[in-house]
């Protein structure tokens, strides 16, 4: 089974990468599961989505991936990566945005951002650290950083780019797609 954690803040488009990688679940024939948990998403809270992918012939029961056990943790801000971190089996791969969203407690005073989250999750675990804010940025809109992160995270998924593709044409608006698709591209030659 594929099991991944999506982390980000709200208006990073979490909700849409789990979309992705449930659309090509199911064009692949397997069953999938995805849940979402999100709070305060509209105000730039934490969201964070559960993907579990079954292999062929075999049936996901439950939505939620359990600590320890995700393959990869595909994080779009730096202090979500460190939160998420129990997430990742041993072995497992953190795909990380390296953007810092300073939360409200933080804005407040009432806490500090850890500004050592990046290196403490080097040294916990394999990391693959981009900047997809300033990629997405060159393809047209900041908007499509979620993309650019799924083009990395492609890489690592046994799933042929152009069911990526499909799924970008099947659930963007079509204004879109074309910078989406650039962007996937982008993060896919990253990982290279």
């Amino acid at each position: 089974m594929i099991q991944i954690v999506i982390v980000g803040v709200g208006g990073q488009g979490t909700l849409l990468a789990s979309k992705i990688l449930g659309h090509i679940a199911v064009a692949s024939g397997l069953d999938t599961k995805v849940s979402e948990v999100h709070g305060m998403s509209q105000r730039g809270g934490s969201v964070i989505t559960h993907v579990r992918i079954s292999k062929e012939g075999e049936t996901v029961y439950a939505p939620l991936v359990e600590q320890g056990g995700a393959d990869a943790v595909l994080a779009f801000e730096r202090l979500e990566a460190l939160r998420a971190l129990p997430y990742l089996k041993e072995g497992g791969t953190m795909i990380l945005n390296n953007q810092k969203i300073l939360p409200m407690p933080v804005i407040t005073g009432a806490a500090k951002y850890p500004e050592d989250a990046l290196e403490t999750i080097k040294s916990s675990t394999k990391t693959v650290a981009v900047d997809a804010l300033s990629m997405a940025v060159e393809c047209g809109s900041p908007r499509a950083a979620n993309v650019v992160m799924l083009g990395v995270l492609s890489k690592f998924l046994p799933f042929a780019p152009e069911l990526y593709e499909d799924a970008i044409r099947a659930l963007i608006k079509p204004r879109f797609i074309d910078m989406n698709l650039a962007a996937f591209a982008k993060g896919r030659a990253l990982a290279d």
